[in-house]
């Protein structure tokens, strides 16, 4: 006799659960280093002009050049401040993510062990009474022999 579970698919449900947590913290991942990485572009590109606006300030550069830098660079500054609110969500949510995720180990771990149990519940009466039928096969053969 094959042990059966009567709560397997309540095991696979949380199984599914389980993944599909981790496919939304993988995803939540992806997204936290997208914005950074958008960050750090928008950082490298202020740097960039802040030196561009130096040697133009060291240089003879016409007015509107320097202004021109001086406008972009503030862009650059409030982009830059969005991308830091952008960031600080998406860390925000991985976190959330990676909370979700625990949640659902927990649970589908709780299932599998009390499975676990219940297997074993099975296997020690499947033991128990092929024990049992082969006392009852052992008496017979000595009342036999009697």
């Amino acid at each position: 006799m094959r042990f059966r579970y009567h709560l397997q698919k309540l095991v696979d449900l949380k199984s599914n659960e389980k993944e599909q947590a981790e496919w939304m913290l993988s995803e939540a991942v992806t997204q936290l280093l997208r914005e950074e990485t958008a960050l750090s572009g928008l950082l490298e590109e202020k740097e960039r002009v802040d030196a561009e606006l130096e040697a133009a300030a060291a240089e003879t550069t016409s007015v509107s050049r320097v202004q021109m830098l001086q406008h972009y660079s503030e862009h650059l500054e409030r982009q830059i401040r969005i991308k830091q609110g952008e960031v600080k969500k998406a860390q925000e949510n991985v976190t959330v993510k990676r909370t979700f995720l625990a949640e659902k180990m927990k649970e589908e771990k709780v299932w599998l062990k009390a499975r676990e149990k219940a297997e074993l519940q099975f296997v020690s009466l499947m033991m128990k009474k092929e024990q049992e039928h082969l006392d009852e096969i052992a008496l017979t053969r000595r009342m036999q022999t009697i």
